[in-house]
Formats: C-alpha cells, sequence, structure tokens
C-alpha cells in the first residue's frame, strides 16, 4: 500500500506546487508589471533550484557524446514549459485559478488519452477505452461545474 500511497501522494504535492507556482507567478508579474519578467524569473529560480539538487545529488554531467545522441526534439520540454507558465500568468488574472487549473487537467487528461492511445514521443501504448472516455468526460463535467 505505501509502494503507492506515497508516490500518489507526491503527484498531489506537484499539484498543489504547481497551484502555488502560478499564483506567486500572477502576483509578480503584477508587482513587476511584466507577464516576461515574472516567468523568466520564475524560470531563473527553477534553474538554481535543479542546479543546487544536481550538486547536492553528486549527479554527473551528461558528457558531449550523450548529448549529441539526443533527438533535437527531446529538448524542446522547456518550450511547452514556457508556454504553460506564460499562460498561467497571463489566465490566472482573468479566469481565476480554479478554473484555470481545472482546465488545464481537462486538457493534459484529453491529451493525456490521445499520447496513450498512440504511442506519442514514445510514451508506451494505452487505448482509450469506454471507462478512460468515461472518466474524461467526468472531468469535463467537473470542468463545467467548478466554472459555473
Amino acid at each position: 500500500m505505501l509502494k503507492v500511497a506515497l508516490p500518489m501522494t507526491f503527484a498531489a504535492a506537484a499539484g498543489v506546487s504547481l497551484v502555488v507556482q502560478q499564483a506567486l507567478n500572477a502576483n509578480l508579474r503584477t508587482a513587476l508589471n511584466s507577464a516576461v519578467w515574472s516567468g523568466f524569473t520564475s524560470y531563473a529560480v527553477g534553474v538554481l533550484c535543479m542546479l543546487l539538487l544536481a550538486l547536492a545529488l553528486r549527479e554527473p554531467v551528461p558528457s558531449l557524446s550523450v548529448v549529441s545522441r539526443v533527438p533535437l526534439w527531446a529538448w524542446s520540454g522547456g518550450i511547452f514549459g514556457a508556454i504553460f507558465i506564460g499562460l498561467g500568468i497571463m489566465l490566472i488574472p482573468q479566469i481565476g485559478t480554479a478554473t484555470f487549473f481545472v482546465l488545464l487537467v481537462a486538457g493534459q487528461m484529453l491529451g493525456a488519452l490521445v499520447f496513450d492511445h498512440f504511442g506519442l514521443l514514445g510514451v508506451p501504448v494505452h487505448p482509450i477505452s469506454f471507462v478512460r472516455l468515461v472518466g474524461a468526460a467526468l472531468l469535463v463535467c467537473g470542468v463545467v461545474l467548478i466554472r459555473w
């Protein structure tokens, strides 16, 4: 039970951390009067934290031969993180945190179903089933209820 409960607790905590991050970024945007500098600051602090974690864990820097073998598209994850942060900074003051995140989760769920079904970007294939579609539909219903 603990083998599953602990990772699920950490995943839920990661979700809460996203809410905190976006609320802080939206507040920083207001204080700086700049969405761009708010997003930049978020990434700069994040890079510093990852550097400190790498040093604390004594992670070796990947060799040039390893880096050169990584496909170009694999380096693009930060682009999507920047889209997430930028949209959160812009939209949370307009639509609210709950609406932003419920729509975010709905989009993640629908995207995850498509990625799983087709095995996009190398994820294991998990075909769409009736139960999974009902779960996604219930999530969309939750979106409507939260926004109501």
